[in-house]
Parts: C-alpha cells; structure tokens; sequence
C-alpha cells in the first residue's frame, strides 16, 4: 500500500474507535510548496515523505494526538519545518559538525541537519526522517532530547512507519514495542510492552 492510502485507512480506524484523537487531525491548509522546503532543508524530500505531508496536516500547535507509537502527533509540513529550524539554532550555536556517523540509520548524538522532524511528543523528542545517504536512507529515527541521541532506525521509512501502525490497529497487535488501546474518552493511546 501507498503512504495516502496507508494514512486514510489509519484516519478511517481512528474516526471509529478513537473519534477524540481523529478530530484532533488536519489535513494540510494547502498542499506544502515543496520546493520551498527542499531549499530550506538543503535536501530533496522522499517521495514518502512528500506522500505523507500531501495527507496529513499534522494537528493544532496546542493538541496532542498519539498516533505513532508510543507517544508521538504527527506533523505537516510547516510543523516540521518549525521544529527542524529549532533544532538548526541549537545545532549552530553549539557545534559546526553533529557526532554523528555519516550514513542513514547509523547512531549520533546530537541532531544531524539532514533529519527531518515528522512527529513530536509535545516536549523535545520526535520522529525524524533520516535523509543522510546510505541503503538506509529515508529510515525513520527516534530521536531522544534527554539522551541527544538517536539509536537505530525504528522503520525503514514512512510507508513502512504507517503500515506498522495500520497493520496494530486493525489487528491490535504491537506496533514496535508498543501494544494501541483506547481510552474511556476516545483516545488512542500506546502502552509500552
């Protein structure tokens, strides 16, 4: 399945079993101007990627919506580039190189500019694409604030990111290590195994 549709299942399953977390998604204002991203982000986006930030608009600034595992909202486009330009400040005022290895899915310790924010935990931790070159280029990363660092790769890329989600929700099995359940209010919710 593609990302759009992957995503639509996703939105489908939500606005059934958790109509609190589906309300509190967008779809995106207008589709993002990509080529205005591509030259801020100095990197051409993938088509995942792309897929991704044509569907969703992320959610209000102020609302959390836990749809990936275990605790993280997506973004859209603008949302994203917000929190990459946050990271940017920091990484400019305290290093000129990230401690991180050269090629995709490989650990650092501080932030590279070459991964994409596309889902945040309300405080400092998010999801990013991982666009350094490589075989796992477009892997999808968790990057912890509390540690400044990144493990490994958490999925191979977007598309492979939602179906994991999809395939948890309709089956209510683990995404990653994390088991989806829904809240007496409406809400999905991922408890860690």
């Amino acid at each position: 399945m593609d990302v759009p549709e992957l995503w639509s299942q996703i939105v489908r399953w939500l606005e059934r079993h958790a109509p609190v977390t589906a309300a509190a998604l967008r779809p995106p204002a207008q589709e993002p101007v990509f080529g205005e991203l591509e030259s801020e982000f100095a990197v051409d986006l993938p088509a995942e990627l792309r897929a991704l930030w044509t569907c969703c608009g992320g959610t209000d600034p102020d609302v959390l919506a836990d749809v990936l595992p275990p605790f993280y909202t997506p973004y859209g486009a603008e949302r994203a580039l917000h929190a990459w330009r946050d990271h940017r400040k920091n990484w400019t005022a305290q290093w000129e190189r990230p401690a991180c290895d050269y090629y995709a899915g490989s650990p650092g310790s501080s932030f590279h500019p070459l991964w994409i924010p596309v889902a945040g935990d309300g405080f400092a931790d998010e999801l990013v694409v991982d666009l350094r070159p490589g075989r796992l280029h477009g892997c999808v990363l968790e990057w912890e604030q509390e540690t400044a660092q990144v493990l490994r790769p958490e999925w191979t890329g977007v598309a492979a990111m939602l179906a994991d989600v999809d395939r948890a929700l309709s089956r209510g099995v683990p995404a990653g290590h994390s088991y989806p359940t829904v809240t007496e209010d409406g809400r999905l919710d991922w408890q860690i195994s």
